[in-house]
């Protein structure tokens, strides 16, 4: 398993090895040692799994309590997603990484608790599967305005036919970042790296 630093350091993208045939093909997903390794100390307690459709744009979410770290990849389909720091303290506060995810290349991505997270869904439908640090708690439940222009997401629209994506009525409302609720690292719990 191959694992980079991201444009953001705190934010990993996971390789890991695919052993294939033509019978099909095997990999593990998920290995305690890979974070452990890494100083990162926490626990998975929920597993969600979703289905989108093309020019879906899920986020960018995050929770003010039970704040949840995701390790998250794509079984099928291919989606562009992104982590947003929202650790007001953290030299990269505001800024973003991404990485693309897709059934083809089986990478994994870490975003971890402090972040908002989402995704874009680039083929015609894409199964995302997580696995969460924390459980989901709706009632401190964050959207950040996925085209905030602090932020500056260069989301791959048209490579996707699209000018605007597809948004659940929660994510045309979030917030801009500079009205956003944010953290400060101690105020979140377990093995973050800043």
């Amino acid at each position: 398993m191959d694992c980079q630093e991201t444009t953001i350091a705190d934010v990993l993208l996971f390789k890991p090895r695919v052993f294939g045939d033509e019978r099909g093909f095997f990999l593990e997903t998920f290995r305690e040692s890979w974070f452990s390794e890494r100083g990162l100390e926490y626990n998975f307690v929920q597993d969600n799994h979703s289905s989108s459709s093309k020019g879906v744009l899920r986020g960018l979410h995050y929770q003010m309590e039970q704040t949840q770290g995701k390790l998250v990849r794509v079984v099928r389909g291919d989606v562009f997603d992104v982590a947003v720091d929202m650790r007001r303290d953290s030299p990269t506060f505001g800024k973003y990484a991404a990485a693309r995810l897709s059934e083809e290349n089986k990478h994994l991505f870490w975003v971890p608790p402090g972040f908002a997270h989402g995704f874009l869904v680039l083929s015609d439908m894409a199964e995302f599967v997580y696995k969460c640090t924390d459980y989901y708690h709706p009632e401190s439940e964050v959207s950040l305005r996925w085209d905030d222009p602090t932020v500056g997401i260069d989301w791959p629209l048209s490579e996707a036919g699209l000018e605007e994506p597809s948004l659940s009525a929660k994510d045309k409302e979030g917030f801009l970042l500079d009205q956003a609720p944010s953290f400060l690292s101690r105020e979140l719990s377990g093995g973050l790296i800043g």
